[in-house]
């Protein structure tokens, strides 16, 4: 059965840029400190399937194009894979928190697949972010573990 890494893209790989907390353009692009190395470490030594999860708000929507979204989240993409950090799958819910839909976080509906499937080890599996309110809680509802990222350990580093 396979372990799998539940991470969140906005605030845990990537800066969320204010004021509207969405990349939707290039010049917000940064990359936290040392998150290249990290989860490269992490793809190399650990036998954990790594899988996105992103709640993005309105996507789609007038004030957050589809045009804009996908050239900006490629190079995020395309630029992991260049450090050999590979996603299995990338799970995008396009939805606000006032419509409570079942696929946003902190709820599971994005991640049935790997519910009540014999190919994963869910109760050895992580969620792994930045929000308390969001990670954690999304890691409780699949029953699984979940690890916080401190970005002001990571940021004294630097």
């Amino acid at each position: 059965m396979k372990r799998v890494l539940f991470i969140d893209r906005d605030g845990t790989l990537i800066n969320e840029a204010p004021p509207t907390y969405q990349l939707d353009s290039f010049d917000k692009l940064t990359f936290y400190p040392h998150m290249f190395e990290y989860m490269g470490l992490i793809a190399r030594e650990f036998d954990y399937e790594l899988v996105m999860v992103t709640n993005q708000d309105g996507m789609g929507t007038a004030a957050f194009p589809e045009d804009t979204f996908w050239p900006l989240h490629n190079l995020v993409m395309k630029s992991l894979e260049g450090e050999g950090i590979r996603f299995s799958a990338v799970h995008i819910d396009r939805t606000f928190p006032a419509d409570k839909a079942p696929t946003r976080k902190p709820d599971t509906g994005m991640l049935t697949g790997y519910l009540n499937n014999d190919e994963y080890d869910i109760e050895n599996s992580f969620v792994i972010g930045d929000r308390i309110t969001v990670n954690f809680e999304h890691a409780g509802k699949l029953l699984i573990n979940a690890a916080l990222v401190d970005l002001e350990i990571i940021d004294s580093r630097s």
